[in-house]
């Protein structure tokens, strides 16, 4: 069990990472006023409401919950 939680950690981290650095990059492009062509949001669209922002949330609070797990799992 305690392989599947680290597992579901590494996973997260790296998932939380990712969809931050996205909407990241999109934040930076429409801060600039350039358009970005590889995110969620096409063209000059306001990045707090792009799925990549909400899928960063989701992703955030999953991470925080599987903290929480492995944490409880080692005492």
């Amino acid at each position: 069990m305690k392989k599947l939680i680290i597992t579901q950690f590494i996973i997260l981290l790296a998932g939380t990472l990712f969809a931050w650095g996205n909407f990241t990059y999109e934040l930076i492009n429409w801060l600039n006023k350039k358009a970005c062509t590889t995110g969620c949001a096409a063209g000059l669209v306001n990045p707090f409401l792009t799925p990549c922002f909400f899928g960063a949330i989701f992703f955030t609070l999953a991470f925080i919950f599987s903290v929480i797990i492995l944490k409880k799992n080692k005492a």
